[in-house]
């Protein structure tokens, strides 16, 4: 099933523990990012207002006893787009979202996949899909599916990622 805007909104913030979101690719094409990006590149630096939405709905989950957090999967040297992802990464982990870094330049994980995820409550997966240029072409909820694998590259890409901020420190260090 297609999940489209307003349905993906309801039906994301409907989960009752636990939302964890694989990230695969080094940039994404999100054109609502589009002035942001190029702030940043040209500043480095990046502001995001406390009333932003994302961070308004991370602080309420967290605030209601749920969890949310993702695991994204980088290579070295990173892209301008994950340097500005991380800025943005910085802010949402102040507002609760668990944030890791897999950085697998010299240390593949095998077997993981290529897609990313979203899996909620251990039960119910959202595929993304998108295309070339990193432009999301598709979020399918996926009916009727086994979700063990997906709880178990969950659980593979967290035990070996990096929280968010340790590994921004040996960026910096």
């Amino acid at each position: 099933m297609r999940l489209e805007s307003d349905s993906w909104r309801r039906f994301f913030d409907s989960y009752e523990r636990t939302a964890f979101r694989l990230e695969t690719l080094p940039s994404y094409g999100v054109p609502e990012e589009d002035a942001e990006l190029a702030a940043f590149l040209s500043t480095g630096g990046l502001h995001i207002p406390d009333d932003d939405q994302w961070l308004v709905r991370v602080r309420r989950f967290r605030a209601t006893g749920r969890w949310v957090g993702r695991v994204h999967v980088v290579r070295r040297p990173l892209t301008d787009y994950l340097r500005y992802e991380f800025a943005v990464y910085a802010h949402t982990v102040r507002a609760g979202e668990d944030v890791r870094i897999l950085d697998v330049t010299d240390d593949p994980v095998p077997g993981l996949p290529q897609q990313d995820f979203w899996l909620f409550d251990d039960t119910r997966i959202v595929l993304m899909a998108y295309d070339a240029d990193g432009r999301q072409i598709d979020r399918e909820l996926l009916n009727d599916i086994d979700p063990a694998p997906y709880v178990q590259w969950q659980q593979r890409v967290w035990e070996r990622a990096v929280p968010f901020t340790a590994y921004e420190a040996m960026l910096d260090g």
